[in-house]
């Protein structure tokens, strides 16, 4: 597992089946579950901090508070746990991960890191959505394709209000996994508020095994149109093949569809618009902050194509991470227009590191530019062409966002 951690960088939005989640890399030593050595440790730290600060930080509120929760916590329910001082370090480091404000950067205790590894191992039973933290609210990224979730009516931009009852406006992305994941045949009740309803929506699920698509093709007249559902492992070569289909058709015009599309691998990103850029292009530009250089991922040069291909790509609130790099790289190099509504806006790096051999921390430590150095996080991407797909195209069984780009393709 932990060779399968560092073989890949994950651009992810917190991607669920819901239980598969995606991202990865100190072994603490000898004695980390004795709580004595940790208060020890501890203790070295809090020294350590005040004599190599040029601030001073001054530890001595978190003891009081420690001291003061001996002295004076009293359970008020027989059913409340017994919070042990190992326990108490756990949720104090909690607290200072989330002290960064960035929703993707996460302290996961024993049970909550062996839950995630789980999952990243591939655990396929659960409703089949994506979520993430959007302006503090779990959102729904996008139900993926044939899944429960997206048959009960589960819609991207959903913000989740509850989970079983259970209000989850301070849940983490890690604790709503944890709710809404399960085995297969039982049922899941997800409470949300819909941007075009005036009150809140439960929504029933029957868990199931997830059978993720990779990618769908059609014909339209004379447009190949390519829906792509994801850039897992395989979706570079599931893609190739695709592409191999729209080649052998002998059409030029290509819709390149990456709605509700929540990303995946960025080297499955950087591969596919190689199939459409020159040798050298920019694709993405990793951008670390401080003093370290950014690392720009450049087009492997397949570069298929002639000049007589005309593509459109369709967006919108569900196309995120590895989707917003790839269609941000075409956009920007002039090789495709963009058609919908603005993207997610995921555009940072995860990078998962073992604290002990039992805990770990998700950290962010990079962010995504496009290559004219856009900021995927702070904006999304916009597109060249925005047109809405309301809850009243679906039922009368319209797209105009796709009619837009056969129009402009004609």
């Amino acid at each position: 597992m932990k060779n399968f951690f560092n073989k890949y960088k994950i651009v992810v939005v917190f991607i669920l089946f819901i239980g598969l989640a995606f991202t990865l890399g100190t072994v603490y030593g000898k004695g980390n579950n004795n709580e004595s050595g940790i208060l020890s440790k501890l203790n070295i730290v809090n020294n350590t901090l005040a004599a190599s600060s040029t601030d001073q930080i001054d530890m001595a509120p978190f003891w009081k508070v420690w001291n003061l929760l001996d002295e004076k916590y009293v359970a008020t329910k027989k059913s409340d746990k017994n919070i042990n001082n190992q326990d108490r370090i756990w949720g104090a480091i909690q607290g200072m991960t989330a002290s960064m404000g960035d929703p993707y950067t996460v302290f996961m205790p024993p049970k909550e890191a062996e839950e995630f590894s789980s999952n990243i191992s591939g655990s396929f039973e659960g409703v089949g959505m994506e979520i993430g933290l959007k302006n503090n609210t779990l959102t729904v990224v996008a139900p993926l394709k044939g899944s429960p979730a997206e048959k009960a009516g589960i819609k991207t931009g959903d913000k989740v209000v509850a989970i079983d009852g259970v209000p989850s406006a301070d849940f983490s992305v890690e604790k709503a996994v944890k709710l809404i994941r399960g085995p297969k045949d039982t049922k899941v009740k997800i409470t949300v508020m819909r941007e075009s309803a005036t009150k809140t929506i439960d929504i029933e699920i029957t868990r199931s095994i997830i059978d993720v698509p990779t990618v769908d093709t059609e014909i339209k007249g004379d447009v190949y149109i390519i829906r792509l559902y994801n850039f897992y492992a395989n979706s570079s070569n599931v893609f190739r093949d695709a592409l191999k289909s729209f080649i052998d058709s002998g059409k030029t015009k290509l819709i390149l569809d990456l709605r509700g599309n929540p990303g995946g691998y960025l080297e499955s990103a950087v591969d596919m618009a190689s199939y459409f850029l020159p040798i050298g292009k920019t694709v993405v530009r990793e951008d670390f902050g401080k003093n370290i250089d950014e690392v720009v991922y450049r087009s492997k040069g397949y570069n298929v194509f002639n000049d007589n291909l005309k593509m459109i790509i369709l967006v919108n609130e569900g196309s995120a991470s590895a989707s917003e790099i790839l269609a941000g790289a075409l956009q920007e190099n002039d090789r495709a227009k963009l058609v919908g509504v603005k993207t997610y806006g995921k555009g940072s790096v995860q990078e998962l590191m073992p604290v002990t051999p039992t805990t770990s921390l998700k950290v962010t430590i990079a962010r995504w530019l496009t290559p004219k150095g856009n900021s995927i996080s702070e904006a999304g991407l916009t597109p060249d062409y925005e047109v809405k797909l309301t809850d009243k195209d679906l039922l009368a069984g319209k797209d105009p966002q796709q009619d837009k780009a056969l129009e402009l393709l004609k």
